[in-house]
Parts: C-alpha cells; sequence; structure tokens
C-alpha cells in the first residue's frame, strides 16, 4: 500500500504542540508500520514559521494531489484579528483533493472560514466555544466532545486532544492493534473517558469575561437547594428569559448543565475522599444513586462505582 500524503498546516502563532502532538503520533505508527505515512508540514508561505510560544517549524509549501489527509493545527493565529487570508484558501483550496480535512483545536475556525463546516457537526477548545457559535451558528457545534467525526472532515478540541483525533486516525488506517501500539508509545491513553468539560475549567470561569462566576459560586454553596433557572436568575438580579440567553451565550451551556457538572465535581469529590455512591448523590443535590451515575457516565464515561474504585486504588 503506497504511503498517505499527510500535510500538517500551520500559520504564524500556530499553537506548537497542536502540530507536534499529531506528528509525533503518525511518526511512531509510521515506525510500527513502516511506509505508513508520508508527513510533512505546509505552510501557505513555505519557510521559516513561529508558533505562539516562539519556537517556530520549517514548512514546505501544501502538496500537490493526491493528498490523503490534510491536518490544520490551531492556536493564537487562528483569531480574527491575525487570520490570514491565504491561510483559508490554501485549506478551501486542499479541501478539493485531499481524502479528509481535520483540525486541532482553534483550527476548527479555519475550516469554517473556508466554508467546510457548514451544516457539519464539529468541536473545538472549550475556551472559543461562545465565540465560534456567534460566528458560525450554521455549524452544530458539540463543545464537550474529544473529538468529532463528520465524514471527510474530523474536528478535535483543544491541544492535547489532537493526539487523541490523530489516534482515532491511525486506528481507522492502521487498525486497533497499532493505535493502540503508538497510544502505549506515547504513554498516552488510546482513548480517554468523558468529555473536554472535566478539564476545561469552564464552570469554575463563569465564561470567558468571568460574568457569572459570583452566581456559580453562589450555586456550588447551595446544591442541595432546587436551582432552578429562576433562582439563578433571581440570585443575578436578572429575568430568567434575558439570564437564561446570557448564560448560553457566555458560559457555552444552559444554566442546568453547568449545575450539573458543579454537582458533579462535587460529588466526585465526596467519592474521592471515601464517601459511597448514595452519600455523594445526596451531598452534592443529585438526590438518589441513579441520577448520579447518569450524570457521570455523561460528564465522565465512568460510573461513580469506577470512580471511587480508581481513587481508592491511586490511593
Amino acid at each position: 500500500m503506497p504511503s498517505r500524503r499527510t500535510d500538517v498546516l500551520i500559520f504564524p502563532d500556530f499553537q506548537l504542540l497542536d502540530a507536534a502532538g499529531p506528528i509525533a503520533a503518525f511518526e511512531i505508527a509510521g515506525r510500527l508500520s513502516p511506509g505508513a505515512y508520508d508527513l510533512q508540514v505546509v505552510a501557505a508561505t513555505p519557510g521559516e514559521v513561529r508558533s505562539s510560544s516562539g519556537a517556530a517549524l520549517i514548512a514546505k509549501a501544501p502538496s500537490e494531489p493526491p493528498v490523503d489527509t490534510l491536518l490544520v493545527s490551531g492556536g493564537d493565529g487562528t483569531r480574527p484579528e491575525r487570520l490570514d487570508p491565504a491561510v483559508i484558501a490554501a485549506v478551501a483550496a486542499a479541501a478539493g483533493r485531499a481524502r479528509r480535512i481535520v483540525s486541532v483545536c482553534s483550527g476548527a475556525f479555519i475550516l469554517a472560514e473556508a466554508g467546510l463546516l457548514q451544516g457539519r457537526r464539529a468541536t473545538t477548545h472549550w475556551s472559543r466555544t461562545a465565540d465560534f457559535r456567534r460566528r458560525f451558528p450554521e455549524t452544530r457545534l458539540e463543545p464537550d466532545r474529544i473529538y468529532v467525526r463528520d465524514d471527510p472532515v474530523w474536528t478535535s478540541a483543544g491541544i492535547t486532544a489532537g493526539i487523541d483525533l490523530s489516534l482515532a486516525l491511525i486506528a481507522e488506517d492502521l487498525g486497533e492493534a497499532v493505535a493502540r501500539a503508538t497510544a502505549q508509545q506515547l504513554v498516552a491513553p488510546r482513548q480517554r473517558a468523558g468529555g473536554q468539560s472535566q478539564f476545561s475549567g469552564l464552570v469554575e470561569m463563569g465564561g470567558a469575561s468571568g460574568r457569572f462566576a459570583d452566581v456559580l459560586d453562589w450555586a456550588s454553596q447551595r446544591l442541595t437547594s432546587r436551582l432552578s433557572v429562576e433562582d439563578l436568575a433571581e440570585a443575578c438580579a436578572m429575568s430568567p428569559r434575558n439570564f437564561a440567553r446570557a448564560f448560553v451565550r457566555e458560559v457555552g451551556m444552559t444554566p442546568a448543565k453547568a449545575v450539573e457538572h458543579l454537582r458533579v465535581e462535587a460529588a466526585r469529590a465526596e467519592l474521592e475522599q471515601g464517601a459511597g455512591v448514595e452519600q455523594a448523590a445526596r451531598c452534592s443535590g443529585f438526590g438518589d444513586a441513579e441520577r448520579l451515575r447518569r450524570a457521570m457516565l455523561r460528564t465522565y464515561g465512568q460510573t461513580p462505582q469506577a470512580l471511587r474504585r480508581n481513587a481508592r486504588a491511586s490511593a
């Protein structure tokens, strides 16, 4: 089988790990399955390209057809005031000649600007969710996913999620055994549990500006109360309708989902400190173990019992 031509596209102020993580994964997979990937770093303007950290990579011009995979990194360079029209043009041109198009982190903004996410499911870094929704309402954003596949386009969450996505691509190309062996070499999980909300700190921050931090802190001290939209709106001195709209716009999730995250985090802390499942459910406001179990599966992909066992094993 011929090597799969894989271009990793970078641009000024790209996030270094968005590119380096997938490059390392494909390199290792190529050693385990010799000749599997023909990997190169490309840019709209070839030459030395500086990342947001100051470290630079040397990029070639984008490959001529046939191209198997175009992977677009993310980073500060994807912000509107820095976005290079030449980068958008390069991605749009490559879209018609690549088998699949992939983005890491805020690279989803580049795909969307190039018109590749219209009507598609996608994800991006949790901190850019509200901005993405405002700018690209035609994309069906799934903000809690580590990665989303909507053939032929794949998108991933922030930074290290590019490794998760790369392992999934490797599994599709070379099989699960190679993907697992690659993950072992990277000392990374083959498939981590849960979504990116468990890593985001989004609820604690109260959104990008911190506007709702006080009300979420207020709610976190009253988890056994009802905490309806009306209760939260009253604490903010806002009407329920305006509060709900502003909250979703700022935080990227509904007030009910934010309260669930607060309760799940509180229950997890109780479990890790040795509490039983029923006690953790009561203390966190879920009321019963079954409601807690469903919420933890949604958030972490694990049951309360599994989390409790893991905590005891670590201890």
